[in-house]
């Protein structure tokens, strides 16, 4: 059994029987959940309730969850987002990583592995409340408090989601270390994602365009080719 009253997730999906099912489910686990059946219900259920994550059907007639998820992650919603995508669907995938979802989950889905996706994000934001040895991380313009969980470019705070908090998470605690794919994985504790396809590349995409003057031509966020990635707190020489 999980417990976490404390926290309350809302699951959102047009289908009557899937948030029936699943929220009977999450809330027999120990999880306090509340439902919402389209985008416009899920503002309304935002607007009133503190929400400590979000289930995200793709699928949605009057606003899809990428929709959703985009309209959120534009207005600096960074509550974590799990969506759920058509089964197979990569495309549905990837878009949604690159909109800011935290994690996805393919439908048909077992409502256990759901479970455990939302208890490991549930966890990984309880464990960033313990004190690190670098609690403070500047590179640029940039300051990354890792103990308060905010990043400010200059005197600007910028929002940042679960998901990206992760990843920068690692890199600032490891400056001028290569780390593969499979080591940001596993020190991220995002084993939901899959080494060998676009996933972690998609989020490390998604950190340096909030962080790289040029996503393209990264300063901080560096390429280590045939390896993984590397952070270089001074940021490429000029």
């Amino acid at each position: 059994m999980t417990e976490n009253k404390e926290q309350l997730i809302v699951l959102v999906d047009d289908d009557p029987r899937i948030r029936e099912l699943t929220a009977k489910y999450l809330s027999d686990q120990g999880l306090s959940t509340i439902t919402a059946d389209s985008g416009k219900s899920l503002d309304t259920v935002l607007k009133n309730n503190d929400i400590s994550l979000i289930v995200l059907d793709v699928m949605m007639p009057d606003e899809t969850g990428l929709n959703i998820c985009q309209r959120l992650r534009v207005n600096e919603n960074t509550i974590p987002i799990i969506m759920l995508t058509a089964k197979g669907d990569e495309v549905d995938r990837i878009v949604g990583l690159e909109m800011g979802a935290d994690d996805y989950l393919p439908k048909p889905f077992n409502p256990r592995e759901l479970l455990a996706r939302i208890t490991a994000i549930l966890r990984r934001q309880d464990n960033t409340k313990v004190i690190s040895k670098n609690k403070i991380v500047k590179f640029g313009d940039y300051t990354f408090n890792i103990e308060q969980r905010s990043l400010y470019k200059k005197d600007i705070e910028i929002s940042i989601t679960t998901g990206e908090f992760d990843l920068l998470k690692v890199f600032a605690e490891r400056p001028m270390q290569p780390l593969s794919r499979d080591q940001i994985m596993r020190l991220s504790k995002r084993k939901e994602l899959d080494v060998y396809d676009r996933s972690i590349d998609v989020q490390i995409s998604r950190l340096r365009r909030l962080v790289e003057e040029d996503p393209n031509k990264p300063d901080f966020i560096q390429t280590k080719w045939g390896f993984g990635y590397i952070f270089n707190p001074d940021g490429a020489a000029k």
